[in-house]
């Protein structure tokens, strides 16, 4: 079929067999800091971080605008210690911002502040950042949930990362939780997507044979002047350069905790699945990346509202026949890690009760207003602390 490459051997992978303990989770998320009044951006970033940072120290960092604030949890070895990490974290930033004045918000974009409004953040890194991308900078109002799945093999990362390609999108439509920008409903469901994917060095990861070549991309890239070092690599993941672990960075940041955990659980899970396929050199025909990207936009603009694409066989399915799939692709990892239950019933929330994306418009469609759009992001943000 021509939607389909041929097999690619992993030639540099040696015996190996991981534990389910090596595949830990971390979790970094971005939020909105909000005027309680106008329910615009504040760009208040230093002065929520000095409150937060005497809470919960160097956990909470400054992010691309002064109007944004991140957090990353500690190392978390099941989704009891992500749940009590996010929930801690998130408390200590609501807390923080009430100090001054703010409101904190998780979305993957602002319903209606515009980005000519934002200040950014006076750190270097930033302002190299705004002098080199210009105008593809300036736009990034956006906001995004990156997990870090531990696997102290590099080998056995690469070929993980290979093997989790097909199943990007569909994580991406479950986490589905920007519809709005600049004041207009987009019609996508994570146009915080689209927004991201104007990054040179955005996109789905194409398949590597070895560490050593994806080593040598980087080094061509650094080479060529199109990026000072690895963390410039903007892919939807990519092989961490500081830590031993694949960070999966292709969903908007989620609504609520409850969603977050379903997301770091689900991909753990595809994280180990993957690892353990790559052990047994399980064969694997990789799609082609004209349809991976095809199903990846095809997730953004619809979430799960429409039909999603199976790229392994290449054709459009019915959005919960694809969920399901996953669910059962990796429900031996989530038993293993004894996560089945959990992850089964918040992913059957989400398809019951609709992405943060279609919550979002059904508010609007009921109030009518984006103010109201946005303290509905600011009481799900909370809920569960």
């Amino acid at each position: 079929m021509t939607f389909k490459n041929s097999l690619v051997t992993p030639t540099q992978l040696q015996p190996v067999s991981l534990s389910k303990d090596d595949f830990t989770i971390g979790v970094e998320e971005e939020y909105q800091i909000i005027h309680p009044e106008t329910r615009e951006l504040r760009s208040r970033g230093r002065s929520v971080l000095s409150k937060a940072q005497a809470t919960v120290g160097d956990q909470v960092t400054q992010e691309l605008y002064l109007s944004q604030i991140e957090i990353g949890t500690s190392v978390c070895h099941s989704l009891a210690d992500v749940r009590g990490e996010l929930q801690r974290l998130r408390s200590g930033i609501i807390t923080a911002a009430k100090k001054v004045d703010c409101r904190i918000a998780a979305a993957g974009t602002h319903p209606f502040s515009n980005w000519e409004g934002q200040k950014l953040t006076p750190k270097e890194r930033y302002q190299d950042l705004a002098a080199d991308y210009k105008q593809l900078v300036w736009e990034q109002l956006i906001f995004g949930c990156h997990v870090h799945v531990g696997i102290p093999d590099r080998e056995i990362a690469i070929q993980v990362m290979n093997r989790s390609r097909p199943w990007l999108a569909s994580i991406l439509a479950l986490a589905s939780n920007s519809p709005f920008w600049i004041g207009h409903d987009t019609g996508y469901s994570s146009y915080r997507t689209e927004i991201w994917g104007r990054w040179p060095t955005s996109g789905i990861p194409h398949v590597f044979a070895s560490r050593s070549e994806y080593d040598k991309l980087v080094e061509d890239l650094i080479a060529t002047g199109s990026i000072s070092e690895a963390s410039k690599i903007y892919w939807d993941m990519r092989p961490s350069s500081h830590y031993e672990t694949l960070e999966y960075r292709v969903t908007d940041v989620c609504l609520t905790i409850d969603e977050a955990v379903m997301i770091a659980g689900l991909l753990r899970a595809l994280a180990r699945t993957c690892a353990q396929e790559a052990e047994r050199y399980t064969e694997i025909t990789h799609a082609r990346p004209e349809v991976l990207q095809a199903a990846k936009w095809q997730a953004a603009r619809y979430g799960l509202d429409a039909k999603l694409i199976d790229t392994q066989k290449g054709r459009p399915v019915a959005a919960r026949t694809l969920i399901k799939a996953l669910l059962e692709y990796v429900r031996p990892a989530l038993e293993e890690f004894g996560d089945w239950k959990e992850i089964n019933t918040r992913v059957r929330d989400v398809l019951t009760g609709g992405t943060g994306a279609s919550r979002q418009r059904e508010i609007f469609r009921k109030k009518g207003s984006l103010e109201d759009v946005v303290d509905f992001t600011t009481d799900e943000m909370a809920r569960g602390i």
